[in-house]
């Protein structure tokens, strides 16, 4: 499809009633109906199942299941130095560079705000600014698991409703603000020796974003941002390379650090692919 087509396609679309559509048939549990979404599925994407911790596709409950499906112990081994930043997802890097003021690079010329992105205000914006970013798209053949890139502790959980375009290459190219029109999950993570962000993006399709603290945070809704209920303490922290939540169905990452903190690996480029506990940079001492 002509990429003008695929992009006027997407804005015809009732994305959040397809969705919701999705979301149905994605759970669906009889065996002749999972089976047959499964089998289609692999065959056309072909997925690493090798990986997983069940590598018969067949043998998961619904497609949902399928596609969220868990890892085999110690395929995505963590870095040994502790001051590495370590991939989130299994993905193609979309963009990895540094924040212009409060500005993100989306794709050749399309930036968006960070304020716009986070949706919580200028002070939250301000914390990130000139900071370094990453943003990490997820493909359909790809693992759909989140883990940490770095130790956190939970700070802000924040769902913010909005469109379900494609975030592919070709609408990313074409969509001014995407990420920041999106429906998304912004996690802000707070403990020394750094503040960090993940913000979770929703896309055509995927009206379901979940995390292991809250669960499914997003049918999708049309009200404005809100806070999600503060988690108990002792359930807040998590290691590096721990689970943090997964899509259902794919999508995007966007990591978010300060400014001065990291520092990417010059290796790294948009288009590349990256995997759980790769190293993505290191941490670097204060300014």
């Amino acid at each position: 499809m002509h990429p003008r087509a695929f992009i006027l396609l997407q804005r015809l679309l009732p994305q959040h009633g397809l969705s919701r559509l999705i979301h149905g048939l994605a759970r669906v549990r009889w065996r002749s109906v999972k089976n047959l979404l499964i089998s289609a599925f692999v065959r056309y994407f072909k997925p690493v199942m090798s990986d997983a911790l069940q590598p018969d596709p067949l043998a998961y409950a619904s497609f949902n299941a399928f596609f969220t499906r868990e890892l085999a112990a110690g395929v995505r081994p963590q870095p040994a130095d502790p001051a590495v930043v370590a991939s989130p997802v299994d993905a193609t890097i979309s963009q990895i560079g540094y924040l212009d003021g409060e500005s993100i690079l989306q794709a050749k010329g399309h930036r968006f705000s960070l304020a716009a992105l986070l949706a919580g205000g200028a002070a939250e914006a301000d914390q990130f600014a000139d900071g370094a970013f990453a943003t990490l798209y997820l493909a359909p053949y790809d693992y759909h698991r989140i883990h940490m890139p770095w130790a956190g502790r939970l700070r802000t959980t924040r769902h913010v409703p909005g469109s379900l375009f494609s975030v592919n290459a070709v609408t990313a190219a074409a969509v001014d603000g995407l990420f920041a029109r999106n429906e998304r999950v912004v996690c802000i993570w707070d403990e020394a020796p750094l503040a960090f962000s993940m913000v979770l993006v929703g896309a055509l399709f995927v009206g379901s974003i979940s995390t292991v603290w809250h669960g499914e945070i997003t049918p999708p809704t049309r009200s404005g941002p809100r806070e999600l209920p503060a988690i108990a303490a002792a359930g807040a922290r998590r290691a590096r390379g721990e689970q943090m939540g997964w899509f259902n169905m794919g999508s995007t990452v966007i990591l978010l650090f300060p400014k001065g903190r990291v520092r990417w690996q010059t290796d790294l480029a948009a288009g590349l692919t990256v995997r759980v506990g790769q190293p993505l940079g290191r941490i670097q001492s204060p300014p």
